[in-house]
């Protein structure tokens, strides 16, 4: 039967969760590319009434390492945005696993690998979710609207304002945050700065900004990804795992990132009120303009000082030191 998703109450905390009710409840498929997808599923595991013998299906980096340590996991290759074949050799997988271990639902927050195991798993009769990710504030993005159009599982958007007879709204992973008023220091800030890791896309229109504004120092902190760049003052680092960064950004002054959910996410754990840079498809950054749609969010919840990347500016830089985010008392 198809799952039966309810919010439930935290009491004090606005936490938004979703629980799975099944008949009878059973062992759950969890599938999410790494980054933000895999950042919601994990936020969102909690109300999901898993069992332990649950199992992620997802890539491997330092961030699925991290983050899904002590769990079930199984690693498909790296599905690329639009990577159609590299969907059908993920389903093989996806198979292989069905046949060596029963399940009984499957839930994904995309992206592409979702299409390896959702329709799949429905073939097979088990029951199936697909919870949009929230930066899609406009509508379904493309592997949202395949899984719509093949009606292969229960759907759920974080934003009211397309929900619709089919899309259910049950919350948003943001909406648990406010930003208030600190003090500032004066002195040089230390500086981190996250690009994030999706491939091949580059962001050097970030790296240049930093550069131009003159706040990079002996202390800043770089996490390029695809963005090889040499000479760079401070330390450059490809990929950094969760718990690394975690104290990077502990220690930073400032965090500029670019409009990654899952980044936004563990930044906003740690009360960071971070600069966000959009990365834009014009500037061959990303596969689409996504990125401006939770950067929307973001500012509508006051939650990071959003910016176009080649504006970055010191001004920018004071206000965010000014800003921390707290989970909020309402409900």
């Amino acid at each position: 039967m198809a799952p039966i998703i309810v919010p439930i109450d935290l009491g004090s905390s606005k936490e938004i969760s979703w629980r799975v009710a099944m008949k009878p409840a059973g062992k759950t498929l969890l599938v999410a590319s790494t980054g933000g997808h895999l950042a919601q599923l994990v936020r969102l595991e909690g109300g999901l009434g898993l069992s332990r013998d649950s199992v992620y299906l997802t890539f491997r980096s330092p961030q699925s390492e991290s983050l899904l340590r002590g769990r079930r996991v199984v690693y498909a290759p790296y599905i690329k945005p639009r990577g159609f074949l590299a969907i059908v050799r993920t389903a093989f997988i996806v198979f292989k696993l069905f046949r060596a271990e029963k399940f009984d639902s499957c839930v994904s927050t995309g992206a592409g690998i979702a299409l390896a195991a959702i329709p799949l798993a429905r073939v097979l009769g088990l029951s199936t979710l697909y919870i949009e990710s929230v930066s899609r504030t406009s509508g379904p993005s493309l592997t949202g609207r395949i899984i719509a159009l093949l009606r292969v599982a229960d759907l759920r958007t974080q934003h009211r304002a397309w929900e619709t007879n089919r899309w259910k709204y049950r919350g948003d992973v943001l909406d648990v945050y406010e930003s208030y008023a600190t003090s500032s220091s004066t002195n040089e800030p230390s500086v981190l700065v996250s690009l994030g890791t999706i491939r091949p896309y580059r962001f050097d229109s970030l790296v240049d900004a930093v550069l131009t504004s003159g706040i990079a120092n002996s202390s800043t902190t770089w996490q390029l990804g695809c963005t090889d760049r040499s000479g760079l003052p401070g330390v450059s680092h490809k990929q950094i795992d969760a718990k690394g960064f975690e104290a990077l950004a502990l220690h930073a002054d400032v965090v500029i990132t670019h409009a990654g959910v899952g980044t936004i996410l563990q930044l906003l754990e740690m009360g960071k009120y971070p600069i966000v840079a959009v990365r834009r498809r014009a500037r061959n950054e990303h596969v689409d303009d996504h990125q401006e749609q939770i950067s929307e969010l973001l500012s509508r919840h006051n939650l990071a000082r959003v910016v176009e990347a080649p504006d970055l500016s010191v001004e920018d830089i004071h206000l965010v030191r000014a800003r921390r985010v707290r989970k909020s008392s309402s409900v």
